[in-house]
Parts: structure tokens; C-alpha cells; sequence
């Protein structure tokens, strides 16, 4: 009977090939049909990840939380249940795929983070939308109130004002982008206007401005960050202490960028989007593995010093080796 940890052990082993088949062809004691129905059958909860992470977090006050979506690209996979047509960022279009919403906790630190919960983005199964799955788990860790971070960061796709209004109300401080669009107001009697509209505030943008958005009781400070290439972002916050500023801002939105770090190497090191199971609980089931098997390496990388790539590809480095000394396919020239 094939465990959880010998599947664990083969996602983080196999150096391409993911599938039941080719675990099966190097395991004599498991069949096809045996991981199969490991995927099939097996009930993982998402709070085996929680449960793992919590004890490795390096939390504080001044940790965060970062949320944001990926898509696991299934773009030649028309069967499998949980893929659907969605959009894309990393491809800026449509793809086939099996979404997810993920939330990352990071210590602030560059490259200390560590995901801490997930969703699987399946509305034809459950009727909820990425937003459901933001503030089921934004209300779950204020609930559980077990982490110390009291600073959440995510994109404008989470921008809604339900969103922002919970995470004020729960007394939490967000930092956010919006899109240029967005309708803001300075001052009662100004009116609103789309943020690609406003003229620079007399003090400059080094400060930020309090604006107001509509539907959201509360004032926001807004910042206008120009990249050396020209692009704009807008960033609110819900922090309104004057002393700060751009720069500190602008080091919140770098934090941010983490849990981009986290999807690519999700979907390189994992197989995550490799499976080909039709059924939807064999797909779930092979992500909450992929999320164990990418904690655990990442761990390992900790403890020997190295990046979490690195660490991935030393463990065939005394097969290559031995390889080099004794080429199973020999070069005829």
C-alpha cells in the first residue's frame, strides 16, 4: 500500500516524469492502480500544511501574509475536472488550468517565506470565487489567531471594498495595488475621479495622499510608485502614520513579490501541474502533496545552506557523477 510520505518522497525524487505510471514502474511494491487509488481515495486536508508550517514560521509583528492566485497549467489536458479555462498573468491570457489561491507567510526577510494555506479555485464544483476563497482564509487565520503578522499584502484582482473592510474592521493592516481606473475622492466636496486622472499632490507622491474609495468608510493613503521603465502602480494602505513614506512602501510591495517567488518554484520543483488524473479528488490530493513535498525541500535547503534550486538538484549530483565515470550511452564518435 503506497503512504503519503513515499508519494512526497517521489514528487521531490523524480527529476521530470510525475505520473502514477512512472512511480509505479520504479517502486516494485506499488502498482498503477495502487497510486491511483492513493489519489483517488485518500482524504488530505488542507490543514496538514497548516499543522507542518506553523512551528517553522519566523513570526513577528512585523511578518506578513501574502495572497495571491496561480494557475497549474493543464493547456493539453481537455478531461481532467478540476482545469478550466481561466486567465493567466505569467502567460497575460486565457489558459486550460486548475487554479489557486494561496496564502504565504514571510518573516519580511528576502527569500523566508513559507506557504501556510491554500484554496483550489473549482466554482463549477462549489460556486465560489477567488474573493470567497480570500476572505474564507483571511477569516480563518484572524479565528485561529495563531500567527503574530498583522500586515497582509495581495494585488488589486483582492481590492474589493468587502475585502478591504474586513481586514480593517479586523484591525489588520493591508497594503494593496490598484488598477488605473479606480475611482478615488480627496476631499468631500472634490467628487471622484479615475486615479489615471489626478494631478500630483502639492507635497509630492513621497508622503502619499489620503483619498477615500467608494463604498469604504474609512481613509486610505495612496502612492504613486513610477518603475525606472515608466510603468505606474498605484498602492493604498489603511496605515495612515505620517512618518510613512514612499520608501517603506515601496519595500512593502517588494515583500509582496515573494509569493511570485513561491508559485515558480511550486510549479518547477513539484510536478504540481504534471498530474494527469482525471478525478478531481486525485488532483486535489496530488497538490496537497506537492505543497508538503515543496515545504520539505524547502527545509532541506535551509539546513544545508543552499538555494532552494540548488538543494533540488544536488541529490543527482553522485549519479551524474558515476554517469561520467561509467556512461551507460557512449558517444560513437
Amino acid at each position: 500500500m503506497l503512504t503519503q510520505t513515499a508519494y512526497i518522497e517521489y514528487l521531490l525524487s523524480t527529476p521530470t516524469n510525475y505520473t502514477c505510471t512512472h512511480l509505479a514502474a520504479h517502486r516494485p511494491d506499488a502498482s498503477h492502480d495502487q497510486v491511483n487509488r492513493f489519489l483517488r481515495n485518500s482524504r488530505l486536508p488542507v490543514r496538514q500544511l497548516r499543522e507542518l508550517v506553523q512551528p517553522l514560521l519566523h513570526d513577528s509583528p512585523e511578518a506578513f501574509l501574502l495572497v495571491d492566485d496561480s494557475v497549474q497549467d493543464k493547456k493539453y489536458s481537455r478531461f481532467i475536472a478540476v482545469a478550466k479555462r481561466q486567465y493567466s498573468g505569467n502567460v497575460h491570457g486565457m489558459v486550460t488550468g486548475s487554479g489557486l489561491v494561496n496564502r504565504v507567510h514571510s518573516s519580511g526577510q528576502a527569500g523566508d517565506f513559507l506557504p501556510l494555506d491554500y484554496r483550489v479555485y473549482a466554482p463549477d464544483d462549489d460556486q465560489l470565487t477567488k474573493n470567497d476563497h480570500f476572505l474564507a482564509m483571511f477569516d480563518h487565520v484572524v479565528a485561529e489567531d495563531k500567527v503574530l503578522a498583522r500586515t497582509i499584502l495581495f494585488d488589486s484582482w483582492y481590492a474589493g471594498s468587502t475585502n478591504l473592510k474586513r481586514i480593517h474592521r479586523a484591525g489588520w493592516t493591508f497594503f494593496t495595488t490598484l488598477k488605473s481606473n479606480r475611482l478615488v475622492s480627496l476631499t468631500k466636496t472634490s467628487g471622484y475621479q479615475g486615479l489615471d486622472t489626478l494631478d500630483p499632490p502639492p507635497q509630492g507622491w513621497s508622503q502619499g495622499v489620503e483619498v477615500r474609495l467608494k463604498e469604504v468608510p474609512f481613509g486610505v493613503k495612496l502612492f504613486k510608485l513610477v518603475a525606472t521603465n515608466g510603468d505606474i502602480e498605484w498602492v493604498i494602505t489603511n496605515h495612515l502614520a505620517a512618518h510613512l513614506t514612499r520608501e517603506l512602501v515601496i519595500e512593502a510591495v517588494q515583500v509582496r513579490w515573494q509569493v511570485e517567488e513561491f508559485h515558480r518554484s511550486f510549479k518547477q520543483l513539484t510536478g504540481a501541474e504534471k498530474c494527469q488524473c482525471r478525478n478531481a479528488n486525485a488532483q486535489r490530493n496530488h497538490l496537497a502533496c506537492c505543497y508538503l513535498a515543496w515545504v520539505s525541500l524547502r527545509q532541506h535547503a535551509r539546513r544545508i545552506g543552499q538555494t532552494i534550486y540548488q538543494a533540488h538538484q544536488q541529490q543527482w549530483a553522485p549519479y551524474l557523477r558515476q554517469l561520467l565515470q561509467k556512461p551507460l550511452i557512449q558517444a560513437l564518435v
